[in-house]
């Protein structure tokens, strides 16, 4: 009795686009995703929190979520597009003076970033107040092994502009950064990628918070680690992991497209 046939498996290709207008297009359709993914998972906190992607024509300008709009509400043409001067160059509502602040800072220090997210989430700045980074104590936490900063101060409210060029400064090649009282913040080349990123380091600071009022957790040795984290910490695995959940938002929410 021969075993049957198994179905072959072909991996998902990162988009490629035949305009720069195709591209704000779907950068500004995944930011919106993004937005609502954040909403359904409980990391809106009032007006705070925010998540930009470059624009693919003018890189020094950014789209942004409206400031005091509910991540839940939020479509692709509720989006405004903002220049790092801070001026408001495409909608009509107003930005988030921190998220100018922070996030200017941010993809002027990484030429090589295209989106970043930061949020108040609770897990998240349950974890930030420790004032310490994540440990290997889980495969998916492998994925921010040696991977992560940390922002071991708080100063208050992020509107000043040397601020946010430390927040860039230290977060340095790494794709998040734990800001010590406030919370997280992750990048990545595409907006799947920094969004994946904040949704799975939150979900580490909530095992990791759960793992230490338990008990002491085990750690994963360095090795072990930095094979798991070739696999599970790469940017194709951050984009990767952000498409089921980018196919349950549209599904339920079509939309945020519009």
């Amino acid at each position: 009795m021969t075993a049957p046939a198994r179905a072959e498996f072909t991996a998902p290709t990162l988009p490629s686009f035949d305009s720069v207008e195709d591209e704000r297009l779907h950068r500004k359709q995944r930011l919106a995703a993004a937005f609502r993914l954040f909403a359904l998972y409980g990391y809106d906190e009032g007006v705070a929190g925010h998540i930009t992607a470059r624009d693919p024509e003018k890189p020094d300008h950014f789209w942004v979520n409206p400031f005091g709009m509910y991540f839940g509400h939020i479509r692709a043409s509720d989006l405004i597009l903002v220049n790092h001067e801070g001026d408001v160059v495409e909608g009509d509502r107003p930005v988030n003076a921190a998220a100018f602040t922070i996030h200017s800072q941010v993809h002027n220090a990484r030429p090589d970033v295209v989106a970043a997210a930061h949020a108040h989430s609770p897990a998240g700045k349950a974890w930030s107040s420790l004032g310490r980074g994540l440990d290997p104590i889980t495969q998916d936490a492998c994925a921010f092994f040696e991977d992560q900063s940390l922002l071991d101060d708080y100063t208050g409210v992020v509107v000043d502009l040397e601020e946010g060029r430390r927040i860039g400064e230290r977060l340095g090649s790494n794709k998040g950064i734990i800001l010590r009282n406030h919370g997280l913040l992750t990048v990545g080349g595409s907006v799947d990628e920094a969004a994946w990123w904040f949704i799975s380091m939150d979900r580490c600071c909530q095992a990791q918070l759960a793992a230490e009022a338990a008990g002491t957790p085990v750690l994963i040795d360095e090795d072990a680690a930095m094979s798991t984290y070739n696999i599970v910490g790469n940017k194709y695995a951050g984009w990767f992991s952000f498409q089921p959940l980018y196919e349950r938002i549209v599904r339920d929410q079509p939309d945020l497209l519009e």
